[in-house]
């Protein structure tokens, strides 16, 4: 930074790199679930402030101050501490921070919607911390200005070029959200047993679309801020940003919709974030063309990427690995591939600039998936960093945050209601929101509901106190559950709901009666038979039976008992018998 302009050229693009943290929470909030939405934001706060801080006390000397081995910085702890920072130094040590904190929040939207905030706290601190500044001292460590220090790193040394980040921004988030996602497990449900994967669709699409155009303009300082200059560069790496996140996107779109039969949203979203990915370590190196095929592979490794995750069964909630992962490997080995000499400027290894960037990814991942996995591997044996299956259930929301949402109040009342059965409960009705409506139907459903019920409690009193027996008959003549407290009196028998009604008749009724009722039955099932002959022809309208009384000397006496028989009908057809006794 050799001029005033130069420096609020670096400042203003730091200040599209933090706007980039918004878009991020909008990205990740779309694509859950509207349970955890509360979580989500408060991470993607949090891991900004936590980055920030750690990056300033210790992380920035780390990756910039004076080399060990280039291995690690070992000066400019705490900088501006006790006395005013050098005008330089801060705006090369803001526009740093915003790319340590942007690769800490990579990590939230992989492990999202079952890892503990306390756990996520926990891996902040360890990427900001160690994982990130220590492998941009590797990368990174030369491309300061000479005012900070003239530390190399001993991948610098070999001519590896990442010019913005793809693999010390991108690839390190990338690494730490996979290392997370095998050590925590996928979501309930995102793989059932003997089954495909089911998709987990998330609440807000279009905010997710909405934080893709932030992150896309972010982006703009996220490339262009990185020459550290407003020089003729400038423009070059602006519009090769531009193509690659438009090509990324169209070859995931198009090639996705080919396999898929479908244009998912997903791979528009990500196909656009892989391009900006793929870009970013070779922007300024390449021509546009180069640019708009390096984009066009970064939507389709990604694709791939997604492809192989969801074969191995892990579960990355909003795509991160593919995104910042397999498509930062991808835009790191195209510096290889793709960038001019000219511009590289550099005196690679063995004299293969691809040698020197395959030696940057291997080494990316050695150091980040591999101290990531162990840190968090034994951090959950020692406490499960995940929450339980029931808070799962519940939402993050509430179980972490003690914050609740519109939706879930809906859901807890019906949980509720669905333990106690109390039909008088109602939803909270919030006007003017689609929750709202929602319920507001709800309740209008259980009116019915408990209306019907208090016209079933008062069926079940009159069955009760009518003195005749009332009761109905299946199409194989079997006498159903519901008949009124008289019934087994009269029909002589204590459950009636046991007996088939002709084998209970023929026990009292002689054969050629029961060979006549047997007729009448079928006859009642038919609709040809008409309704006037329903009691013309009923065999047993006027039944004389012998009966003992409860007198002491048990008297047998004569009674006469009336059947009288109705159709149900459905759909024209006789669905049961509808039967009346009692005595005359």
């Amino acid at each position: 930074m050799n001029s005033i302009v130069d420096a609020m050229w670096v400042a203003v693009s730091g200040a599209l790199v933090f706007f980039m943290q918004p878009g991020f929470s909008m990205v990740e909030s779309g694509l859950t679930r509207e349970k955890n939405s509360i979580n989500v934001a408060i991470k993607n706060l949090t891991d900004i402030g936590i980055s920030l801080f750690v990056y300033w006390l210790v992380g920035f000397a780390l990756m910039f101050g004076k080399s060990a081995g280039g291995f690690i910085g070992l000066s400019g702890f705490v900088p501006g501490a006790g006395w005013n920072i050098d005008f330089n130094v801060g705006t090369f040590l803001f526009f740093q921070a915003m790319f340590c904190s942007t690769s800490a929040t990579i990590v939230s939207g992989a492990v999202a919607e079952r890892m503990k905030y306390s756990s996520y706290i926990i891996s902040t601190f360890l990427m900001s911390l160690i994982i990130y500044p220590i492998f941009g001292h590797w990368a990174w460590g030369g491309i300061q200005p000479s005012f900070v220090s003239d530390a190399q790193g001993w991948l610098y040394k070999i001519g590896f070029v990442d010019f913005a980040g793809s693999t010390v921004v991108h690839s390190i988030g990338g690494y730490v959200g996979l290392a997370g996602i095998i050590v925590l497990g996928a979501r309930k449900g995102r793989f059932p047993k003997n089954e495909k994967p089911r998709e987990i669709q998330g609440c807000d699409v279009p905010m997710t679309v909405a934080g893709v155009f932030i992150l896309w303009f972010g982006w703009l300082g996220f490339n262009g801020g990185s020459t550290l200059a407003f020089n003729d560069i400038v423009p070059q790496v602006l519009i090769n940003t531009c193509i690659g996140a438009a090509t990324g996107m169209l070859a995931a779109l198009f090639v996705g919709w080919a396999f898929k039969k479908i244009p998912d949203v997903n791979f528009v979203i990500n196909g656009t974030l892989a391009g900006l990915v793929a870009i970013t370590a070779n922007c300024h190196c390449v021509t546009p063309g180069a640019a708009a095929i390096i984009g066009a592979v970064g939507g389709i490794v990604m694709l791939l990427g997604s492809f192989i995750l969801e074969k191995l069964k892990l579960d990355d909630a909003v795509g991160a690995v593919p995104v910042h992962l397999c498509a930062g490997i991808w835009g790191t080995l195209a510096v290889g591939i793709f960038g001019q000499p000219e511009l590289l400027g550099t005196d690679p290894i063995c004299g293969s600039q691809l040698l020197a960037q395959f030696i940057g990814v291997v080494a990316c991942g050695a150091w980040a998936f591999g101290l990531s996995f162990i840190g968090l591997f034994i951090l959950n044996k020692i406490k499960p960093l995940r929450v339980s299956s029931e808070d799962e259930d519940k939402g993050l929301n509430i179980v972490e945050h003690g914050a609740s949402t519109e939706i879930f109040d809906v859901y807890a009342k019906m949980q509720e209601q669905a333990k106690t059965g109390d039909l008088s409960m109602r939803l909270p009705v919030e006007p003017f929101t689609e929750i709202g409506q929602i319920s507001s139907l709800y309740n209008n459903v259980m009116e019915k509901l408990e209306d019907s019920s208090l016209s079933e409690e008062s069926f079940g009193v009159l069955m009760k106190s009518i003195p005749y027996a009332l009761f109905m008959l299946d199409t194989e003549w079997n006498i159903c559950p519901q008949y009124s407290e008289s019934t087994p009196r009269i029909l002589g028998c204590p459950n009636p709901e046991n007996y088939n009604f002709l084998l209970l008749m023929a026990r009292v009724l002689p054969a050629d009666k029961t060979q006549a009722l047997q007729r009448y039955l079928t006859n009642l099932y038919s609709t040809d038979f008409k309704q006037a002959a329903v009691e013309s022809l009923n065999p047993i309208k006027n039944l004389t039976v012998s009966v003992r009384t409860n007198s002491p000397e048990r008297k047998i006496e004569k009674k006469v008992i009336n059947f009288e028989f109705t159709r149900i009908f459905n759909t024209q057809k006789t669905k049961v018998l509808h039967i009346i006794v009692h005595a005359k």
